[in-house]
This record gives structure tokens, sequence and C-alpha cells, in this order.
């Protein structure tokens, strides 16, 4: 182990990805054939991997996943945080914070306004400034209630070349809803090639071009003939798309029971259907972090139409550069923001991130004790980040 390496960094050679190999294997139980396959996955994107180096060993990795997140129609640039561990032995000494305030500053500098990830404990993330900031939910439909037999528009098999499309109908499906990421190669892969698993594409066309898509995996159910319908994903630009998608799962009926897949708490989709022959169940509240205050807040979009300007007070014990007085100022859904102001709404850094989500509203923040706001200004936040509540279908 080179001891004159960086203390955070990316990987340096064979013993330092063998060891960032052992921690993640042990931190997420994973299989020999699961392991080498992360590591695989790695090595193709090895700009990703930073390694944590105390006591001159590997004590803890992270992967930092460069993508984008929507709010408001308006794509704002987001690092998302995934492979968190720390060797057996670092456990309980406070590696995982200093690993956490090393790569949140990495992040800032590099010009990130926010991050997100799924936590596998909470108390560690809320140190370094991180919040719920929305859902993720899994949705589960009986097929017997699929009884729809749209033929209107074209269903085929998605082919190699129908990539740019479908990637194109996902971005203009994913830019319409609350917290949807930009997807990223990285991302993408995990809907086309899920682990364990073979995914099957198909697309439903009409005489403007593709109109939807749905990829699936199909899980033998125990004990059974019958398989469940996992979907990784699912997209509807039209009602007579998302008609023509529900017929084609609903075909299934003589081989599977249920189809499933990940969304937010009111899909369009189960509003077309006759019964009430599913279920939504919350899996995880994902949580975001605000790295650069103005950054953030001035590539949000916000409603057209309004106008309005918010006062804030910002804490944060991580970055002193957030921790001040701003005052934003919207005009028909373009934000600009300035130091200075009257900090009439005063909050942590961490409460700033569920209200910049919108999915906790102002006044929700007040009750918690988390934001303190006379009344003008917990009208005026309100309006300005009012909107769907932010769901997540992806995990990175």
């Amino acid at each position: 182990m080179d001891t004159t390496a960086p203390h955070f960094g990316p990987p340096e050679g064979e013993r330092e990805l063998a060891a960032a190999e052992d921690i993640i294997a042990q931190a997420f139980a994973l299989t020999p054939e699961e392991s080498r396959a992360w590591r695989q996955k790695v090595e193709a994107n090895s700009a990703h991997l930073r390694l944590l180096r105390e006591g001159g060993s590997v004590a803890a990795t992270i992967i930092l996943i460069p993508m984008g997140q929507w709010f408001n129609g308006r794509r704002v640039p987001m690092v998302g945080i995934g492979g968190v561990g720390v060797a057996p032995a670092r456990r309980g000494q406070g590696s995982a914070t200093r690993l956490m305030q090393a790569a949140l500053r990495e992040l800032r500098s590099q010009g990130a306004p926010l991050a997100s990830l799924y936590p596998s404990t909470q108390p560690l993330y809320r140190r370094v400034g991180f919040e719920q900031a929305g859902s993720r939910f899994e949705i589960r439909v009986q097929l017997s209630g699929l009884d729809f037999h749209e033929r209107t528009l074209s269903l085929r098999p998605v082919g190699e070349s129908d990539m740019p499309a479908i990637h194109e109908v996902y971005r203009r499906h994913a830019q319409r809803q609350q917290g949807w990421i930009d997807r990223t190669v990285y991302t993408w892969n995990r809907v086309t090639h899920p682990k364990g698993e073979i995914a099957y594409g198909y697309l439903v066309e009409g005489g403007s071009g593709i109109e939807g898509y749905v990829y699936l995996t199909r899980r033998a159910q125990p004990r059974s003939i019958q398989q469940e319908l996992n979907l990784t994903d699912l997209v509807a630009l039209t009602p007579a798309a998302g008609r023509r998608l529900l017929s084609f799962m609903g075909d299934h009926r003589s081989v599977a029971t249920e189809v499933m897949w990940r969304g937010g708490p009111a899909d369009p989709l189960l509003f077309l259907l006759r019964e009430q022959t599913y279920q939504v169940k919350h899996l995880f509240y994902w949580m975001l972090r605000v790295l650069d205050v103005p950054a953030a807040l001035q590539a949000r979009g916000y409603p057209t139409g309004l106008s309005g300007a918010l006062h804030l007070e910002v804490d944060d014990d991580l970055f002193p550069e957030n921790r001040n007085r701003f005052v934003l100022e919207v005009e028909n859904g373009e934000a600009e923001v300035r130091p200075g102001g009257d900090g009439d709404v005063k909050l942590h850094v961490r409460a700033l991130a569920p209200l910049y989500s919108g999915f906790l509203s102002p006044a929700a923040l007040q009750l918690a004790g988390a934001l303190a706001a006379d009344e003008d200004s917990l009208r005026t936040a309100t309006a300005l980040f009012s909107g769907p509540p932010p769901a997540m279908p992806d995990m990175y």
C-alpha cells in the first residue's frame, strides 16, 4: 500500500482495487460471482470510484455517479452516491463520516450543486447535511384486472437502432416528473441489463413515432408454473400508449399473475384501471444534499407565471460558503439568487433539501421545528416550491 497517496481519491493499483472489492463484498454480503461483477463494473467506470485511506490501508469506498435530476421541468446537475462501504476493522471510528465529508468537498469543488443517495442508515448522512427529499414506491398490479384490448398502436421488440429514440422518450417523460433522474450510460445499464436477469424491451409506435416502451424481466414463482413480470422501466407519453402497454401486460394472464414496477405514489397508468386491483407500497426515502445553495436554487425550475422573492438564512456545518443569507427572486419560472437580504426564512441546509425537492411543505418543516418564518414568507415559499410529490423509480 502506498502510504504517500492522498488520503482520499481514486484507487491506485491492483491492491487498492482488491481491497475495495473486499470491503464492498462484506458491506453488501455479495456472493463471489456478484463480487466479480462489481469489480468488472467498477473497472469499466473507474473514474467513479473513490477510496478513503487511513492507517496505511483502504478504510472505506464510495462511488460518485454524475447525472442530473429534474425539478419543475429543469434539469439540475446532480451526483448520485452509491457503494458506500467501510472496512470491518474500521467501523465505529468515524471513517464513514470522514469519507462522506471528503467526497462532498470534492463534488462541491467540481461545481456540483446537488448530491443524492439511498441511505442504509440516516444518522450518518444527516451528519453531513443530507435529508429525506423524495420517495420510491413499488406498484403491483393483478393481471386479472388489466382488461384492456388496445391495438391501435403497433408493438414490437426494441432494436439496437431504437436506443437513441428510447432515450429521448424517457427524457421527455422524466422532464415532466419531480425528482426523476436524467440517466447516464451507468444508470441506463440497470434498466437494460439488470443484475442476474434478462430484460426484454418492447416499444409502441404511432404515426409520429415511438409513444412508449417497457423493459421487463420474467421471474418464476416458487412451487408454481406462473411468472411475475418485473418492469425495469415503463414509459407512456400518450393515453393510447398507456393502454397499449397495459394491454400487452394483460396479454400475459395465461403465464403470469402480477406485474410490478417502481414509481411514485400516484402513477397515472393506475388511473386507467377499472378497479383497484393493485397495491402501491412505499419502499425507500431517498436523501438529497444541497452542496451549493445559490447554484442549486438558481438551476431549479419554478411555477410558470409566478413571481416572488424569498429571503433565506441558511446554516451549514460543512460548507461556510452556504452559511449565509440569500435572496431568491423568481420571475415567470426563472430564478436569480443574490447574497444578502433579511433572512426571513431560517433553516439548516438539511431542511433546505426537502423544501427544494417539494417533499415537505414549508408549513410541515415549521411543524417539525426545522424552519422558522413569518406567515408571508411561508405563503411565498409554499407557492415557489409547490409541485407533485418527488419520486425516483431508479436506483444507482
